[in-house]
């Protein structure tokens, strides 16, 4: 891209025809929520207002979607002041197609953690919203700045507000999972520190438009390649680095693995795509063989452990592996149709998988157990539930009709279309997920039950379960008004690839 283009690009980051701070607004309200529930006693009145915040931010989100441009490739609501003008930083922000949907399943999935968390949380109730509506500033804040420091900032905020929903509030085994999940992405941090100083001391700037699409050298992107792959594959995770996110997973209240799941993960997918092809766009070429490899091999390794689990949560845990490992297959697969596969496959994961944990936090509030054969046989006493769990269980193997079933076969497309042999291993995986999901629901449904009595979902747990059940229908019947939002942002990503490959 010549310097006009980038100027101009530059230029239109700062349009805001709202002429009101509603980037601001979106990140801050949580945050404004979770101070004034401190500042509160009565527990009701502290789960009231943290719902109400959480929904009110969704309303802004919202109101963002619908007033946002499908005709151009450039950053929208944008706003901008200087910061730290010694070094260059500033407070820069901006949404594209690539993140417009991040932001509203972020903010669809904090009033849901909220209401999933109405009775199963004991104790420290304010502590627990409070770290629930500061993990959503920082998760929007991530999706939002424009500024490589400001991206770390809230990068770095996320985890501590993580941290201790696993460490406070987990299972039996959480401080092994807390201090495992905090070492594992502590580490990436600091590579993802070296590489932000690197392009600094290239650039002069930390912006992060300024600094993509340049003519590096190929030395200069292999190692800045490097340093965010390392820290972007740990958060995925990707094959090596996922052994973090089953004790997670496992460990982590309901709330906590939803969030975990459907957000904190894509923050890695995310940042291939903002940061590694356009920064370092040869040496993501250079390193996709690789990539693929790993992505081939975390959706077969993540199948065949799924079929070997009887921990329905930690059966979840592993199927995640593998359903992120389509997402970095799309993103290095360097086509159309497998960046947008990718895109929805972010999206398809964060409903279905945030789904199925809540699911599986509803029956482990009536039977303690999340063991697959404890739970059997619950198509006799809970109608309602199955209904819910094997929509969702349907989904997370790709039925037609459903949203992974687009994102699937859009990645899988893509794939075939560059390399044959990772589209065939691809189908494998997909196969696999086919098997141990029937196999989870088979045990479920009509496996054999003992005489217990356990009351089938209440209005709560449909309410928050019916909005993510549409969402999956939506998707999967008519995926058009999604991929028309991402469109022109991959497009002109993979346009410039072209150019500076």
């Amino acid at each position: 891209m010549g310097c006009e283009r980038l100027k101009a690009m530059e230029q239109l980051i700062m349009m805001n025809p709202l002429d009101f701070p509603i980037l601001s607004t979106t990140i801050f309200l949580p945050l404004l929520g979770a101070l004034l529930i401190l500042l509160m006693k009565n527990e009701k009145a502290m789960k009231v207002t943290g719902f109400i915040t959480g929904l009110i931010t969704f309303a802004v989100s919202l109101f963002l979607y619908f007033n946002f441009r499908t005709d151009t490739y450039n950053f929208q609501f944008g706003e901008h002041m200087q910061w730290i003008p010694t070094f260059n930083i500033n407070y820069t922000l901006g949404i594209d197609g690539i993140t417009i949907f991040l932001i509203l399943l972020t903010t669809l999935l904090a009033p849901i953690c909220i209401l999933c968390s109405w009775t199963s949380i004991k104790e420290r109730f304010k502590e627990f919203l409070f770290c629930i509506l500061v993990m959503e500033t920082a998760m929007i804040g991530v999706f939002c700045s424009l500024d490589l420091i400001l991206f770390y900032i809230f990068w770095e905020a996320m985890l501590i507000p993580m941290y201790l929903l696993i460490a406070v509030w987990g299972g039996p085994r959480k401080d092994y999972a807390s201090i495992k999940f905090f070492i594992y992405t502590l580490f990436g941090s600091v590579f993802l520190l070296v590489a932000i100083i690197a392009l600094y001391l290239n650039n002069g700037t930390f912006s992060v438009l300024s600094a993509s699409y340049k003519d590096y050298s190929m030395t200069f992107q292999t190692w800045v390649f490097l340093a965010f792959a390392i820290a972007f594959a740990i958060k995925v995770p990707m094959f090596p680095f996922h052994t973090w996110l089953p004790a997670a997973h496992t460990e982590a209240p309901t709330a906590g693995s939803v969030f975990l799941a459907s957000v904190l993960l894509k923050m890695g997918t995310y940042g291939f795509l903002r940061f590694c092809l356009p920064i370092a766009p040869k040496a993501s070429i250079y390193f996709a063989p690789l990539m693929i490899t790993l992505s081939v091999i975390g959706i077969i390794y993540g199948g065949f452990v799924c079929l070997s689990q009887t921990d329905m949560k930690k059966l979840i845990a592993y199927s995640s592996v593998a359903h992120m490992g389509f997402v970095t297959l799309g993103i290095f697969s360097f086509t159309l149709f497998g960046l947008e596969g990718a895109m929805l496959q972010m999206l398809n994961h964060g409903i279905t998988t945030g789904a199925l944990f809540l699911c599986v936090g509803i029956i482990y509030e009536r039977t303690h157990s999340r063991e697959i054969y404890d739970n059997a046989g619950l198509g006799k006493i809970m109608p309602i539930y199955i209904g819910f769990f094997g929509f969702f269980s349907l989904s997370a193997f790709a039925f037609p009709g459903t949203n992974n079933f687009v994102g699937e076969i859009y990645v899988l497309i893509g794939t075939f279309l560059q390399h044959k042999l990772a589209g065939f291993l691809a189908v494998v995986g997909a196969v696999l997920a086919a098997a141990y999901m029937l196999r989870l629901l088979k045990q479920i449904i009509w496996g054999r039950v003992d005489k217990r009595v356990i009351a089938d979902m209440n209005v709560r747990e449909i309410i928050y379960l019916l909005p993510l059940a549409l969402f999956v229908l939506w998707m999967g019947i008519f995926p058009r008004p999604f991929v028309a939002v991402i469109e022109k942002s991959l497009s002109f990503l993979m346009t410039q690839m072209r150019t500076y490959n």
